[in-house]
């Protein structure tokens, strides 16, 4: 099977388009004056897209795990890939930390275990 075509490979790239615009979401409002107070706006243009990501790459990655438990630790895994990055890049905090690190680290484990085993 053609690895871009990968179940798995799908919907890790659904869980991380679902995860940067969940991040945008809750931060816009941190990054640009406009988001401050569009709570509503910000749920809508980004919210939306988020949940469908998410749908979207939990039923692909179910209909070829067949374990609800294992989604979910890939979808969590991927998160922290996307939010120490978009974090950095538009807050300017560092994911060079112990703890953000050792994060990172086990969060590659996560999506190792559950996509090698």
């Amino acid at each position: 099977m053609n690895f871009l075509l990968h179940p798995i490979f799908l919907s890790s790239i659904f869980f991380i388009l679902g995860h940067t615009m969940g991040w945008f979401a809750g931060n816009a409002q941190f990054v640009w004056e406009y988001w401050k107070d569009k709570a509503i706006l910000a749920t809508l243009i980004f919210g939306t897209p988020a949940g469908l990501f998410f749908w979207y790459g939990t039923k692909l990655a179910y209909e070829h795990i067949e374990s609800l438990w294992s989604v979910r630790f890939l979808a969590a895994a991927l998160s922290y890939f996307i939010f120490p990055i978009l974090t950095w890049y538009f807050m300017e905090e560092s994911m060079f930390t112990l703890k953000t690190i050792v994060s990172i680290f086990l969060a590659w484990s996560i999506l190792a275990v559950q996509y090698y085993l």
